[in-house]
Order: C-alpha cells, then structure tokens, then sequence
C-alpha cells in the first residue's frame, strides 16, 4: 500500500502537467498493428523517422500481419530504413509476426485480450521485446494498466527527488502502479505528458522558470535561487 503522501505527489503532478499541456492523444496510430510496429521502431531513433518508415509500410500495402508474414527480412529492412538500425528492427518485427502466428494463427486480438502479466510475459519472450517496448504494447495496443518507463520519466523523477533507491525498471514502474489507480487511460496521459515536459522543459540542461512543477522540485528551486 502507498503511503498516501507518495500517492498525493504522484496525483498532483499529473494535475499540474494535465493543466499545463493538455491531452496528448497518444499513441498515434490507426490501428492496434500500427502502435506496435510503432513501438519496435522508435526503438533508438526520434518519432520523425518513425513515421516515415510507417508512411513506407502503408504506401506499400504492408500494415497487415499476412503482409508482414510474408515480406523477406531483407524486403522488410529497406521500407523501414528511415527508422534506423533497419536490419535489426526488421528482424524483430518479423520476430513478432512470427510469433504471432506459430501462437496465435495471426490473430492479434487474440495475443492483446490475455491478463496484463501473462501479456506482458508472452511479449517478453520475444525477441527484441524489452520492458519498455513490451509496457508500450500493453498500455497502448492492448489498453492495459501498465506504466512505460523511459529515459524521460527517470530524468523528471530524480529531479523531483521520487526516485527510487534501485535504478531497474521495475523499481520505477512500481512507484506509479502502488501511487496510482490501475487505470490504463490514466497511465496512457500521464506517460505522454512526462515525455512532453522532459521534452520541452526539463530536458538535459532544465528550463526552471515558469515550470509548472517549481513548486514540487526541489532541484528546479535550487537553481532558479542559485540564478537570481
């Protein structure tokens, strides 16, 4: 059980980014195939490429999973080009589809409607498929209650001082799934908007004025003090 003071920090930040940016509408994809081809590929490389490779796949007729059955590896590797590391990647999205129909006869729905940890296993089990990856399938394909941690959500917790004493994943996952309910859409919203932050205000070198968590950040005070 949370304490409740974590459990209100986590809540008033949530507040404070909703209030400040808005909904995200994230993940951007049409389809349920789309958001997972996107989380394979924006693996190492920014959203821009991501899309170009996804505008590749569309153009070609290939956002199906009989498409991407069948597509050679090497094929499959020259649409994705855009999105780097394309060997690699094309590799495990053939991995996936593989899986998908050795497993599940090429039914998605059938592989995202299991239980959240038997999901998450199965996606585990594949190659290519890390934690991060596997959370972004969950909360977003599936609409299951998982957090994704990122780079993004490390970097604002340690400067908000919640960080946890281990630095796995699963240490960080579970500070938002014991402070928060197990609401996919929430944890959908709150993911997107720690990214956004990160992104345009507490990134490597922070942009502390007018921050709309100042007032919870210790380390956002320090240096506005420090600058004044």
């Amino acid at each position: 059980m949370a304490n409740p003071t974590a459990k209100g920090r986590f809540l008033e930040i949530y507040r404070r980014l909703y209030d400040s940016y808005g909904p995200q509408h994230w993940w951007p994809g049409e389809t349920r195939l789309e958001i997972i081809l996107g989380a394979i590929l924006t693996q190492a490389t920014s959203w821009t490429n991501v899309e170009k490779a996804l505008v590749n796949l569309k153009s070609g007729g290939l956002l199906s999973t009989e498409a991407l059955r069948d597509i050679p590896e090497t094929d499959l590797a020259a649409v994705i080009r855009p999105s780097g590391y394309f060997n690699a990647k094309a590799r495990k999205v053939k991995a996936f589809m593989d899986h998908l129909w050795d497993r599940y006869g090429g039914d998605l729905d059938s592989l995202l409607s299991q239980e959240t940890s038997v999901l998450r296993g199965d996606l585990l089990a594949i190659h290519g498929i890390g934690d991060e990856t596997a959370d972004d399938i969950l909360l977003y394909a599936a609409e299951k209650p998982s957090f994704v941690i990122d780079g993004y959500t490390r970097r604002v917790l340690k400067r908000l001082r919640l960080a946890p004493e281990s630095e796995s994943y699963v240490a960080y996952q579970r500070l938002f799934h014991e402070a928060l309910p197990h609401d996919p859409s929430l944890y959908n919203e709150y993911h997107a908007l720690l990214d956004r932050h990160a992104k345009e205000m507490c990134k490597k070198d922070p942009i502390c004025d007018g921050c709309c968590l100042l007032e919870l950040c210790h380390t956002g005070q320090g240096r506005v003090d420090t600058h004044e």
